[in-house]
């Protein structure tokens, strides 16, 4: 039961963590006057590390999974 509960549950709390991140850097954006520019770029940089995760759990579902 609770290993059906973490499994379901992780990817879930991944996912609104990155949401979360995700309007934490439109929020600075926004309070620091960035521009469309500077908002691109905060989303570019400071994304690359959940982006990487993203990656990440993808290839590993891939290679788990067979299909590479």
């Amino acid at each position: 039961m609770q290993q059906t509960f973490e499994a379901w549950i992780t990817p879930l709390m991944i996912g609104g963590l990155i949401i979360f991140m995700c309007f934490i850097i439109w929020d600075l954006a926004k309070k620091s006057n960035a521009g469309k520019f500077g908002t691109i770029m905060l989303f570019v940089v400071l994304g690359a590390g959940m982006l990487g995760y993203v990656i990440k759990v993808v290839i590993t579902w891939l290679i788990e999974s067979g299909g590479i």
